[in-house]
């Protein structure tokens, strides 16, 4: 063998080696290098046409990978076999976002030729597209996952993290996925962008002795103590831009939810709240990182799970 021929052997043995490892931001390089300026472009027509579905897509791929990793199981319908985690407590009547991770699938495999990049990665890409055109930090995205072929709702119901925890709780929750604390602070800023339903705030404008007088009275102007509870108040005030006024209004006792309030009452995650909320690189930063470090949660690679033709449904 010519030494030419082993050096060329060598380096695509080396390719090969690296482009299997799970996970890589290069995935769909070689295979479909269309897909991630399809997703963008889609992202970006979704979020000109509604600000909102920007925050929704990112709630999204949050609740997906809280449940069982970031797998693509909350895009799923129900079916005999399961019920779907769009019906679960922290879900229904509030995820959103579907009908535009289809419209991705539908553009990327037309491009791509056929079903190339999974579900998961659709959305992991789409929750980072969706922070970009919302004037948030971009960052590389490892790819790879596989579409799960299964949908977990009793994980659904106990593992995504609720709005009435206080911060013992939201540690556990996110340790159990394999975050820290500051991650659980800094991922808690994904509510710089969207709204919340009263019902979700009902309980702390009511009960809650650490908020703002005039802002509680604001709230209940809008969120009676009874009632279905739909309406939607903006989680900071700022809810189309990803800034720091999240953080901004916590320290004021304008926190939203019981759980974004509860970030001011323990030094440690105090601590991280005046610093993100006087600096916007700091948080930007922040956020990147675990945003990369959530979506790294138990993804299926390889031979596991399948890449599913429609984001609602296993192959058949």
């Amino acid at each position: 063998m010519s030494l030419l021929t082993f050096t060329t052997l060598l380096l695509l043995s080396m390719a090969v080696i690296a482009f299997a490892q799970p996970l890589h931001p290069g995935y769909y390089d070689a295979i479909c290098p269309q897909a991630l300026p399809v997703v963008r472009r889609v992202v970006e027509e979704a979020v000109q046409q509604e600000k909102r579905i920007g925050a929704s897509i990112l709630r999204l791929h949050f609740h997906d990978c809280f449940v069982d990793g970031c797998d693509g199981s909350i895009l799923l319908d129900s079916t005999p076999q399961f019920v779907s985690e769009k019906f679960a407590v922290p879900n229904n009547n509030s995820a959103r976002g579907f009908d535009v991770i289809d419209r991705i699938k539908y553009e990327v495999d037309q491009a791509c030729g056929g079903p190339v990049v999974s579900c998961a990665d659709i959305l992991t890409l789409a929750a980072r597209d969706s922070v970009v055109a919302l004037g948030g930090p971009t960052w590389e995205v490892p790819l790879g996952r596989r579409d799960s072929t299964f949908a977990n709702i009793t994980k659904a119901n106990n593992d995504i993290p609720a709005p009435f925890m206080d911060v013992p709780a939201l540690v556990a929750s996110f340790n159990k996925q394999g975050l820290d604390l500051k991650d659980m602070v800094t991922l808690s800023g994904g509510h710089t962008l969207g709204f919340a339903q009263c019902r979700l705030f009902r309980s702390r404008i009511y009960n809650d002795t650490n908020i703002d007088s005039d802002f509680r009275s604001q709230l209940q102007a809008i969120c009676p103590p009874t009632g279905a509870g739909t309406n939607l108040q903006p989680l900071d005030p700022t809810p189309a831009f990803f800034d720091t006024k999240y953080y901004n209004n916590i320290v004021v006792e304008k926190g939203l939810l019981h759980s974004d309030q509860a970030l001011f009452t323990t030094q440690e995650t105090a601590l991280l709240v005046n610093t993100f909320s006087n600096n916007l690189d700091a948080f930007a930063k922040e956020f990147a990182k675990s945003m990369v470090k959530m979506g790294k949660i138990k993804p299926l690679t390889g031979d596991e799970g399948q890449i599913r033709c429609n984001c609602r449904k296993v192959n058949n």
